[in-house]
């Protein structure tokens, strides 16, 4: 009885596939990029899960510049606002920000992050901050008057289709606001520690995934998303972050 169902289902699903339509390439392509993607989010999640309880302790290295990018970033937000941070960590920049918009979605591919986010709005009364786990695809459409990244997009494998996201998700003439590592061209330290410590603390698993980026090729990449670039400063010191403020042009 069972071998009889099992022949009535092959023939039955010889039958189907023969009128199924093979899918068009781009759908093809568009599956397989979406997989990258989803199995990226998962790679890194776990590798940000497992060490939230350290960055969690870890101090601001640069709290007097930490606190003029925050001074920056108020400057450019209204009370009426509602802003999305993409890779917001364990929340401090959202919750810092917090007093001075309506609302901040703060998102995270790692609930171990979000978890300890959730528990400093607690202990500092924030109410208007609402964590989620997404990453720049699946973030919540919006649109919204503001998107910060702040120390994300070197983390991000697809850099460009993460910039799409993110366009798509502002207001027409919404600020994007982010803050990324660059490779510095002087090879000093930092320098060569990317070319060759970097590689293999990501190979036993002790980094995440790290873009070399330069500056003109991160400015591009802004632009080329749609995005008109207002302003740029890099960090002080050896620092070799750079923070772009840049507007959604349509």
């Amino acid at each position: 009885m069972g071998r009889s169902r099992k022949r009535i289902s092959k023939r039955s699903a010889r039958r189907s596939s023969k009128r199924l339509k093979k899918p068009p390439e781009a759908s093809c392509a568009a599956e397989a990029a979406a997989h990258r993607g989803r199995f990226t989010m998962y790679r890194s999640a776990k590798f940000w899960d497992r060490v939230a309880d350290k960055y969690a302790a870890t101090p601001i290295r640069n709290p007097k510049a930490y606190e003029a990018t925050l001074d920056q970033v108020r400057g450019l937000l209204a009370p009426t606002d509602t802003v999305l941070e993409l890779g917001c960590g364990t929340g401090t920049t959202a919750l810092a920000l917090a007093p001075s918009v309506s609302r901040i979605v703060a998102t995270d591919v790692s609930d171990a992050m979000l978890a300890k986010g959730r528990d400093k709005a607690r202990d500092q009364g924030v109410a208007n901050v609402e964590f989620l786990v997404a990453d720049t695809s699946d973030a919540p459409s919006g649109p919204f008057d503001a998107v910060l990244a702040v120390n994300l997009l070197h983390l991000i494998e697809d850099m460009d289709g993460a910039l799409s996201d993110i366009a798509a998700r502002l207001k027409p003439g919404g600020v994007f606001v982010s803050k990324t590592f660059c490779t510095p061209e002087r090879r000093n330290l930092i320098w060569w520690f990317i070319q060759t410590g970097l590689p293999v603390m990501q190979a036993v698993g002790k980094a995440p995934y790290f873009a070399k980026l330069a500056t003109a090729e991160l400015d591009a990449a802004i632009t080329r998303a749609g995005f008109t670039i207002e302003q740029t400063q890099m960090a002080p010191g050896k620092d070799p972050r750079r923070t772009i403020v840049a507007r959604r042009t349509d």
